[in-house]
C-alpha cells in the first residue's frame, strides 16, 4: 500500500491526469481479490493490477479512452466471457475513477523581483507556468515547484510562438527594451492568448503602445494589452504588486469561464 500511495501522490503532485481502476465486486472465477487497484495514465499502466491478462488489457483500453474523452467516473459490471473474452466464467464490477487537472497555461517573461513573488503564489495553483529570462542568476532563484518551468534564454521573444493557445502571457522584464519584442510577437497573434499584460506605469503604457504602433501592431490588438498589469490595490512593493497581478489573473480567468458557459 505504501508503494501505491507513492505512485498516486506523484501523479497528483505533478498534475498528471489519471484513472484509478478498482475491483469492487466479483462473482465466479475472479482474477483478483476485491479491492485490487490499478493506476493508469495516458502513457499506460503506472502501478497495480486488477487481474492481469485480458482483464488488464480491457481496463487499460477503457481507461485510455476515458482520459482522451475527459470522461466522468464510471461504474460497470462485465461478464468475463462475453465482455472481456476470458475463458473462465463469472463477472466483475469495476469502478473507473477519473481525475483531470487544469491545462491552464501561464507564461512570464522576466524573472525579477515581482516574478519571484508571483511564482511563489502560482506554485500553489493548478496551472503550468513557464518563466523566461536572459539572466541565469535570476532564473535560478525561482521556486523549484513541479508546475514551474524555469527557462534561461538569450532571446525571450523567440519563445512566444511555442506557447500553447489560451496562454496567459505577462511581460515583467527588467525594462522597456526587453518588453517590446515579447509584446510585438504576442500581439501579432493576439487571438491565440487568453490574457496579455505588461508591468509598468501609465506613462510606460503610452510609450509602449506608441512604439508597438510604429512596429505595425493594430488598435484591435493593443486594446487587449493590460498595462499597467494588476488590480488597483496595494503598495508598490514586489510582494503586493504580485498579489494584485495574481488577483487580476484569477478574476480574468473566472470571467472567461463564465463567458464560455453563457
Amino acid at each position: 500500500m505504501t508503494v501505491w500511495l507513492e505512485h498516486l501522490n506523484e501523479v497528483t503532485l505533478k498534475h498528471i491526469d489519471h484513472v484509478i481502476v478498482t475491483l469492487v465486486n466479483a462473482r465466479g472465477s475472479a482474477p483478483q481479490e476485491v479491492g485490487a487497484k490499478m493506476l493508469v495514465t495516458i502513457e499506460g499502466l503506472r502501478y497495480g493490477t486488477v487481474g492481469g491478462g485480458k482483464i488488464e488489457a480491457f481496463c487499460l483500453k477503457k481507461a485510455a479512452a476515458m482520459l482522451s474523452a475527459k470522461s466522468p467516473p464510471e461504474m460497470g459490471t462485465y461478464n468475463l466471457q462475453k465482455d472481456i473474452g476470458m475463458t473462465c466464467g463469472g463477472e466483475v464490477s469495476l469502478f473507473f475513477e477519473t481525475l483531470f487537472f487544469s491545462t491552464w497555461s501561464v507564461a512570464v517573461f522576466g524573472a525579477g523581483h515581482v516574478s519571484q513573488e508571483l511564482c511563489r503564489i502560482m506554485q500553489t495553483w493548478s496551472c503550468q507556468v513557464q518563466v523566461f529570462d536572459n539572466r541565469k542568476e535570476w532564473v535560478d532563484k525561482l521556486p523549484t515547484a513541479f508546475n514551474i518551468k524555469r527557462i534561461h534564454t538569450e532571446n525571450m521573444a523567440s519563445h512566444v510562438d511555442s506557447l500553447p493557445d489560451g496562454t496567459f502571457l505577462m511581460s515583467l522584464t527588467q525594462g522597456h527594451a526587453a518588453d517590446v519584442p515579447v509584446l510585438e510577437n504576442a500581439l501579432k497573434r493576439h487571438q491565440r492568448f487568453a490574457f496579455l499584460g505588461v508591468i509598468g506605469s501609465k506613462m510606460k503604457s503610452e510609450k509602449i503602445r506608441s512604439e508597438l504602433r510604429q512596429r505595425g501592431i493594430n488598435e484591435e490588438a493593443l486594446q487587449r494589452l493590460h498595462c499597467p498589469i494588476g488590480l488597483d490595490f496595494g503598495d508598490n512593493t514586489p510582494p503586493e504588486i504580485a498579489v494584485s497581478i495574481a488577483a487580476q489573473l484569477l478574476t480574468y480567468k473566472t470571467k472567461l469561464i463564465e463567458a464560455k458557459g453563457s
